[in-house]
């Protein structure tokens, strides 16, 4: 695999990709939202304390996945990447609709006035507070801006909803504007191809292109399709027994490196609930990727297949044009 090009673009500044070490994809620091009360992610020492966790367990780098009006605190991210030594790229975008109350102000706004908005939080910086997203700048520590890395949006089960198709579009020309990859949430990966057709129809390769969850159906054949278009996989459903086991997940990357496209799985935890952190009280933490199921995908498929899924293809993923 070629070396990637450009940089990434952390809290705490530009990174050379090569520099990331071990990437856990997709995990979130702090959200708060109308589909899960109860389980906020609202508290700096505790989601810093679970951090150290995650580095503990042999991860130098994140994605803090939670995207605009969903409790973010930017200025917090960059003080526990200070704090713990990883590396941490936070979120611009808009979640899938569900996630917003139906009086939340996000609800009013067009594709272009998104796509703004997303944009100038990779070039210029993220919002102080995430209610305001015109409002000041977060700093971090330095006194520098906070910029996202990343770009996210959401479909829903077998639907992409207008609310949906416009962050999709906005998220595209954000994405022409600063060469930020996309990370999209699908409901059990449906509607990926349909998800995939959009963006490449507003100009975005597939190969910059996250497509989370895509473990939820343990399909390699499905996988393998998205594969070959260029999209990378996200799988980050370990840990949830009610939906998938631990050794289905196992089975299905092993077929899906078997057919040839390990190169575009990445690894991630998306443990997201405070009733799930250890920091928070609960069970089992960001950890638990490390420290429990690499350690059996390393068994089963080797350690060169585990540190592609883990250093080079989220490094080539991550990457931005240096102009951006």
């Amino acid at each position: 695999m070629d070396a990637p090009a450009g940089i990434v673009r952390t809290v705490l500044g530009d990174v050379d990709p090569t520099s990331l070490g071990r990437v856990d994809y997709h995990e979130h620091l702090f959200q708060v939202s109308p589909l899960l009360p109860g389980d906020e992610l609202d508290d700096e020492d505790a989601s810093r304390a679970e951090t150290a966790l995650l580095a503990a367990s042999g991860f130098e780098a994140m994605v803090d996945a939670t995207p605009s009006g969903l409790g973010r605190d930017a200025a917090a991210v960059a003080r526990i990447s200070a704090a713990t030594g990883v590396h941490i790229v936070a979120t611009a975008g808009r979640h899938r609709e569900a996630h917003y109350a139906s009086d939340h102000p996000t609800r009013a706004a067009g594709v272009a006035e998104l796509a703004a908005q997303f944009a100038a939080e990779v070039v210029a910086g993220m919002p102080r507070d995430d209610a305001f997203p015109a409002g000041d700048r977060a700093l971090a520590p330095d006194g520098s801006p906070v910029r996202a890395g990343l770009l996210k949006g959401g479909a829903d089960y077998w639907r992409i909803s207008p609310f949906e198709r416009t962050t999709l579009l906005a998220l595209a020309e954000a994405h022409r504007a600063t060469g930020a990859p996309i990370m999209v949430h699908l409901e059990f990966c449906t509607a990926a191809h349909e998800v995939l057709d959009l963006l490449a129809e507003e100009g975005v390769a597939s190969d910059r292109v996250v497509l989370a969850h895509a473990d939820r159906d343990p399909d390699p054949g499905l996988h393998v399709s998205l594969a070959a278009r260029g999209a990378h996989l996200g799988y980050d459903g370990f840990a949830r027994p009610r939906t998938r086991s631990d050794a289905e997940l196992l089975a299905l990357t092993a077929e899906v490196v078997e057919r040839g496209a390990g190169d575009r799985i990445v690894l991630g935890g998306d443990v997201a609930r405070r009733t799930r952190y250890i920091a928070y009280g609960g069970m089992p933490g960001l950890a638990y990727l490390g420290d429990r199921y690499v350690p059996r995908l390393r068994s089963l498929l080797g350690d060169a297949a585990v540190d592609r899924m883990l250093i080079g293809t989220p490094a080539r993923l991550l990457a931005l044009t240096p102009s951006a």
